[in-house]
Order: C-alpha cells, then structure tokens, then sequence
C-alpha cells in the first residue's frame, strides 16, 4: 500500500503533487536545459533542490528537514562548468552525526580529517553550508534555498532563478511546459538507492525563456527547451512506529528510524535526449555496488504528442575502453563519456557523447563526486537518423574507498602522465621536442628514433612502469588547488615528480650496487650502468618540458623554474652527503652517548634528499595557483616536515619490515646505514650496547640472525616507537601553521589525511 499523497491513477495533478509530500522522507525536485544565446553560443545547465527526513523532533514527533541544492552552468564553447553545491546549515552536526554511525568513507583518515574540519562548524568546499535554513513552501511549490529559488508561477509557469557568487555564473528562466508529466518506472514506482519505493514523475519538454549569467555578464538567451523531474517516497514511519520517549535524542530517532534507508551503497546511469523531431527517451539503470545486481531499470519514450512507453530492455554502456577513459586530476574518479544506448523494443541504436569531457560535480554529499555533463546523441530509430542534446549522469560506479585506492588511482594516472610525455614509440617531434625544442630542427638529421627509445626511453619507463609512491607527483596538484587555483591546468605535472624521483632511484641504485627496485631487478642490472646513468641524469631534464604553461606570468614561470632546480640541488646535495654518511661522527657518539650532532647529520640527509624537494614542489603548485606568500611558504614547510617524516618512517619499517617484500627486511643494517634508529640509539642505549651496535653494523652482517639481534636491540629501547612519535610530532606542528590560512576543502581534507598515511603506512 503506498502513501495517500502519492498520485493516482489517471494523469498527474500538478498542482498537488509539484508540492513537498509529507509522507517522504527523500523528495528533490529536478530542472536540466539546453540553451542558444543571441551569438549562437551554446549551453546546457541542470540542478537539483533536495528535501531530505534527518530524524523527529523528539518532543512533538513532526519530521526534521536538511537541503541541499546541486547545480551547474555549461559553456560550450568555452568547455567551462560552473557549479555550486550548498547545504543545510546542519550539515556539519549531521556529519559528525554520520560518521557515529558508521556511514560513508571507511578509511579512518579521511574520517578523522573529515571529523576536524566538522568540528569547526564547517563543511569542506566546494559544498557550503547555506548561511539561513532553506525555505519550503507547503502550499505551493516555492523553493528558496539562500536566494536560489524554483517557484511555480500562474499559469503553469515554473522560474528557475540560480546564482554563484564565486564565479558570477548564474541564470533567470521561465519553463513553460509543452507536455504531460509522464510517469516513470512501474507506472510511476521506482526503487530507491536502499531499495525502497520513491514515485517518479517527469515533463520531458519545457520552452525555456530568460537569460544567463556568465563571469558576471548577462547572456540573453535565444531559444532553448527545458526537462523537469520530481521524485519522492522512502516513505517515513508512522508516528506511532517511532520513539515516543521524550528524553530520546535527535541523533537515536535519526538511527532507528531511517537507519534502513542507508543499507545498500547504490549506483547508477541515468540519461535523457530530447531529439530534434519532437521526441524524447530517458533512461536509468540502479545497481548495487557490492555485487552490480541491478536494483531497477527503465527506459521511457514520449512522442511529440506526449504518449509514452515504457521498457526494461534497454542497454546504456559505455564504449570507451577502461584504460581510455577520462580520469579528473582532482578526484582521480574516472567516468565514461562516450556510451552506447540501445533499446529494441523501441528500434533505437544511439551513441551518446560528452561535448567534453571535464563535467565533473565534486561534492562531498556523493562521495566524492559525481559526473552530469551535456551529451549528443546522433544514432538511428527504426533505421532512420535521429539527434539531439542530453544530460547523463554516472554516480558511484569508482568509489575510492581509501587512501590506498586513491593513491594506487593517482599512480596510474602519474604512470600515464609519463607515457604521454616518453611513449614506447615517438613520433619525429616528440624525439625533437625531448632532446631540445620545435625550433631545432637542425638536431634531427641522422637521429633513429627507435635508438632514442631503446636507448633513452626504454630505461626510465622501465623503473617509472612498476610504479611507487606517488604522493610526489599528487603534492604538487594539490597544492595548485588548496590555495584556490585550478589544478586541471597542470595536468601534465604528474609526470615531473616522478621523473626527477626515478632519476634518483636509477642512480642511487648505481651507487648502491642495488639489484632490486620496486619489485624488479635494478635499471642498470637489465641495460647496464652507461645506459642507467645517462637515461637517470636525463630525467632531470625531462620534467622542464612540463613546467611551461600559458597560464603562468613570466614572473611565476621564472619561480617555477628556480624551485625546480632548488629541488634539484637540494636533492644531489643532500646525496652526496648519504654516498659519504654520518659516520665520521659516530665514534663520538659512541663514546658520549651524545647523539645530537649525529640525528641532525641524518636529519640533513633526510631533508635534503626527500623533504626539500617535496617542500619545491608543493611551493611550485601554490604558486600556480596563485597562492599568497604565506601560503606558498607555509605549504611548503609543510611538505617538508611531510617529507622528514616519510624518511623516518622508512628508516622505521626497514627495520620492521616492509609490506609485500618492496624492501628486505634489515637492508639498512647489511649495508652498514646509519638510519634515524641507529642515530637515536647513541643517545638512550648503554655504553656496552652502543659498542656492541656500532661494530656489528660496521661489519655489514648478511646473516638474518644477527641482522634480527640489532634490531631487537634498537626495539628492545623504545626507539622504533620514538622514531615514529619523533616523526607525528614533526607533521603535527607543521600543520598547525597550515591549517589557519588554507580554507577547509576537500584538497586540505586530503593532505590532513595524507599526513596520517605517510605515519601509519606499512610499506
């Protein structure tokens, strides 16, 4: 039995059921439009209105409400998406509530970063908590969410008014409709994202009129069609079903009540076309993450008149291939933007393609992102050519579960980066461009490109392939756009990091005599050490290729460069010094149990090497996104202090052992290293023990046993655990500096979490 507000049978009575149900706990109401200015410029935009049950009031038992508003203009011609997400000023108390709970991220650090911001009264951007409650009509259909309103006027007249302060993007349109509203799904019924009933309605076409606002000029629009949806259900309990008891609390009516609302994590495609002859099909498909059991699927077509049919044989699949498909560089969600969409009863054979590509809507409501971009589709009906502008919609599909997920996604994406810039098989100009640039041409004669691949190519791509840590190459992106810029401008960057870190690898296994790198066999093992250190000291000088950007002034592109080369220097300074190392001031050390000069030696190892260029390359992407000066250097002593502690919680699990054999477990201590530990055990253990330590390392023990001796003694001290407090203490401090001058957004809630990562990995 469903609720007495929903529809009957018969045609829909807009006049009651445009208006809030009070039987649902989730209704939104929908709006999309395809849009031609007076230049014959083109534009798409959508948004959603959301009214959604948090719990009851726990004294008189009448239903609490958040909303939320997502929407977004297009440019065409500019491929530019404008959006804006705001919630309900609760949103920060009902987060925190959330996480209680148990629902969304699992990962713990993004839960305990998520959980700071929170606890300031804040949301992180891009969602904002609207300023003022939402106001929600009930006698009409009257939404305002902070100046952001959809109202239906005389006449059957609906007025979408929408504005985004931060990038004076913004509209004011009237849709008028042309059809019926056609009833989706099971003649109306649908399921849910948990698997309950929701009604779904839906006009496939409105006449649209008004006009736009871009960067804050106002745009008059030419002609332009409209769609309207409206969904609600998840119906509430009865009241006499929930808590009665006065003393229960918001957060326990919220738990009992609509805790079986949120027991399945779903996702879906969803689409609507409406083709230039008149007709219209909308089509969506509802799986379950766990297993992509699908939970519901319709297809409906409306024909000029407005009657409609409805199917489940359908198929809406993406065509491009998953190693092709579109990756956001702030996100690193990936997204179909290419689909098949085939309906045979119905005689339809469609392609529906993004306009572009980059038409992701990054909100925290939807974990973390979303893509709903403007498509065409061109294909046949009955064998006759059909076109026409669509919406799509893909939610859920490639869900980052943790930080593991997300940094194994931004090394892929890094790896790619690479590949683009060293392919197996360059072309003519990509050979000119890597050795000097388009202007010497003069280089070229008597040049084999397949030697320069085999030769030069072929050695880094075959360290930089295996893949690694990744955070390098994702710093720099992230700090482009924790400042306020626009990271998606420097795409091509994930490669420079990793670049000038492989070179590093490539000659320090060299000088180390390695034999094992990332999982395979040393560079200079498989092509010899002439071919491994040219193709390692190159890599130094690929990653200039990257750093030119039209978006950057001479004044920036010159720091650029010097920040670059800064971490450089930095770097082979700080190798020469571990090529020598620490030990002409051990048997001081040894001697006094004095180990401060020998912990600031390892330190300056430590931040030459790895914290320095970190701390570059942050400052580098700050500056790109043109950060303040405070923010720039504050941001990179952050990553310095990052940097440190990564090195010392590598010198930590050496000892300890590291995940999926990537290191031998006391490698350090065969090589004769004095790390980090071995420095702090100067200082705590007994003068017979510091002896004992100091010579036994010196011999460079191969044998396990002994290897395993040293270090349960440096354990048997405390000083493992030391080091990683040493390590917490390090990052804490810088980013108490950090946290005031960054606004809290999703990229600051990632670098918090980041921290987190880099202490408590296992690898």
């Amino acid at each position: 039995m469903y609720p007495q507000d929903w529809p009957k049978e018969g045609p829909i009575d807009l006049q009651v059921h445009d208006l809030p149900h009070a039987s649902s706990s989730t209704e939104w109401w929908y709006m999309n439009s395809h849009l031609v200015d007076e230049d014959d410029r083109e534009y798409s935009l959508f948004a959603s209105f959301f009214r959604i049950v948090t719990g009851r009031d726990p004294q008189t038992q009448a239903p609490l409400y958040a909303h939320s508003l997502t929407w977004a203009l297009i440019d065409l011609t500019e491929e530019q998406y404008y959006a804006l997400s705001l919630v309900d000023p609760k949103a920060p108390e009902l987060g925190k509530e959330r996480i209680k709970r148990g629902e969304g991220t699992k990962d713990h650090r993004l839960r305990r970063a998520m959980g700071e911001i929170l606890d300031k009264g804040k949301v992180p951007y891009p969602d904002e908590c609207m300023k003022e409650p939402a106001k929600v009509a009930l006698d009409r259909l009257a939404l305002d969410f902070q100046g952001n309103r959809y109202t239906k006027q005389s006449e059957g007249r609906y007025l979408l008014e929408l504005h985004n302060q931060h990038n004076n993007a913004g509209c004011a349109l009237t849709f008028q409709l042309e059809k019926p509203a056609i009833r989706h799904g099971d003649h109306g019924v649908v399921k849910g994202k948990a698997g309950e009933d929701m009604f779904y309605y839906f006009i496939p076409r409105c006449t649209v009129t008004g006009t736009l606002t871009i960067k804050g000029k106002e745009v008059r629009i030419k002609h332009a069609s409209g769609w309207y949806d409206h969904e609600f259900g998840a119906p509430l309990a009865a009241k006499e079903d929930s808590p009665k008891d006065a003393d229960d609390s918001e957060e326990s009516t919220t738990s009992s009540e609509l805790k079986k609302f949120a027991t399945e994590d779903v996702a879906w495609n969803w689409a609507s076309v409406q083709f230039e002859d008149g007709y219209e099909i909308t089509a969506y498909d509802l799986v379950r993450e766990e297993d992509g059991h699908t939970m519901g699927r319709f297809c409906v077509e409306i024909d000029p008149q407005g009657n409609s049919r409805t199917t489940e044989r359908f198929q809406l699949v993406p065509l491009t291939p998953l190693d092709e498909t579109w990756c956001s560089t702030r996100t690193f969600h990936k997204y179909p933007t290419d689909w098949k969409l085939e309906i045979p009863d119905f005689g339809y054979d469609l392609r529906l393609q993004a306009k572009f590509a980059d038409q992701e809507f990054i909100t925290l409501i939807s974990k973390p992102a979303f893509w709903e971009g403007r498509i065409q589709a061109n294909g046949t009906r009955e064998g006759q050519p059909v076109k026409g502008p669509g919406f799509v919609e893909r939610s859920g599909f490639q869900i980052l579960n943790n930080l593991d997920d997300f940094f194994s996604a931004v090394g892929e994406q890094t790896r790619k980066s690479v590949r683009a810039l060293l392919p197996d098989h360059p072309t003519h100009e990509q050979v000119r461009d890597l050795m000097a640039s388009a202007d010497r041409e003069d280089l070229m004669p008597g040049v084999d490109r397949e030697q320069f691949a085999r030769t030069l190519i072929k050695p880094v791509r075959e360290i930089a392939d295996r893949g690694g840590k990744s955070w390098r190459s994702y710093a720099a992106l992230a700090c482009c756009d924790v400042v306020g810029g626009d990271s998606r401008h420097y795409a091509r960057w994930l490669a420079m990091p990793e670049l000038m870190h492989v070179g590093s690898l490539i000659i320090d296994d060299v000088q180390d005599r390695s034999t094992w790198r990332r999982g395979g066999s040393t560079c200079h093992i498989i092509y010899g050490e002439p071919l491994a250190i040219n193709a390692g000291t190159a890599c130094y000088f690929m990653g200039q290729k990257l750093i030119v950007n039209k978006n950057n002034t001479p004044e920036e592109q010159i720091r650029l460069y010097d920040l670059y080369f800064q971490a450089l220097r930095a770097g082979h300074a700080g190798q020469a010094m571990d090529i020598e190392g620490p030990a002409d001031l051990m048997p001081a050390a040894v001697q006094s149990g004095d180990c401060e000069a020998l912990v600031q030696r390892v330190l300056a190892i430590h931040r030459l090497k790895t914290a320095a260029p970190a701390g570059a390359l942050a400052r580098m992407g700050a500056v790109a996104g043109k950060g303040s000066e405070i923010q720039i250097e504050t941001l990179g002593q952050y990553f310095e202090a990052v940097g440190l502690a990564f090195q010392i919680i590598d010198d930590v699990l050496n000892l300890r052992g590291f995940k999926r054999s990537l290191k031998s477990h006391g490698e350090d201590i065969k090589h004769g290293k004095i790390t980090m530990p071995v420095a702090q055990a100067m200082g705590v253990m007994t003068p017979e023990d510091r002896v004992w330590l100091w010579e036994t390392i010196q011999s460079k023990p191969q044998d396990d046993e002994t290897v395993g001796a040293c270090i349960e003694k440096i354990d048997d001290y405390g000083i493992l655990d030391a080091c990683v407090t040493q390590a917490s203490e390090l990052v804490e401090r810088a980013w108490e500096k950090l946290d005031p001058i960054v606004e809290d957004s999703l990229q600051k809630l990632m670098l918090r979490a980041f921290s987190w990562y880099v202490l408590e990995r296992h690898y």
